[in-house]
């Protein structure tokens, strides 16, 4: 099985229930990175990483220009900037146009990581009220990469991933009680 580059999550309105599910049960010796984007307000950056950090044995952190990205860390963008993955593997916060409505954009660093990692990526879109990250799946697909959508049923706002197995035809559809032994068998450390 190849070695998982890294993870990118990508949601909306009712994602971080959604992580607030799944993280607890991520294995804590992951043996790649999990990059999430969750679109939200401005000045809410340490509330998200506090949360996160008590809800999972792996370390959390927002994600800092020109950081290296290191297996075993969950990486939050930070609010109003998007967060681009460099092919040195670090990353590049970027303050141009909204993508979507959207800054950070779900679209912007699922493509600049499918770009780097191109096959080892694994993106998972979750709950959400507009199509931002579709065209990053379908990016990331094109690239080889695997690509997965939350279950609409069980989505607070199923539009999200209804656009993503609509448009971006993914690689698996995930019930919420699936996706950490899903994520986790992308381990090679399990």
């Amino acid at each position: 099985m190849k070695k998982t580059g890294a993870l990118i999550i990508g949601g909306s309105a009712g994602s971080l229930d959604v992580l607030l599910k799944v993280l607890p049960q991520i294995n804590r010796h992951l043996d790649f990175p999990i990059i999430i984007v969750i679109h939200r307000k401005q000045g809410t950056d340490s509330l998200l990483t506090d949360l996160l950090t008590h809800r999972t044995n792996l370390k959390v952190k927002e994600a800092d220009e020109k950081e290296a990205i290191r297996d075993g860390y969950i990486y939050i963008a930070p609010s109003d900037y998007h967060l681009l993955v460099e092919k040195n593997f670090t990353f590049s916060l970027d303050y141009s146009e909204k993508v979507n409505y959207s800054r950070p954009s779900i679209d912007v660093t699922f493509q600049s990581a499918s770009d780097v990692y191109g096959p080892r990526v694994v993106c998972l879109l979750l709950s959400g009220s507009n199509a931002d990250g579709v065209n990053g799946l379908i990016f990331a697909k094109r690239n080889g990469g695997i690509t997965l959508a939350q279950d609409p049923s069980s989505a607070q706002v199923a539009y999200m991933p209804e656009q993503a197995i609509l448009k971006a035809n993914v690689s698996e559809v995930l019930k919420i009680e699936e996706m950490a032994n899903y994520i986790n068998s992308l381990s090679t450390n399990n």
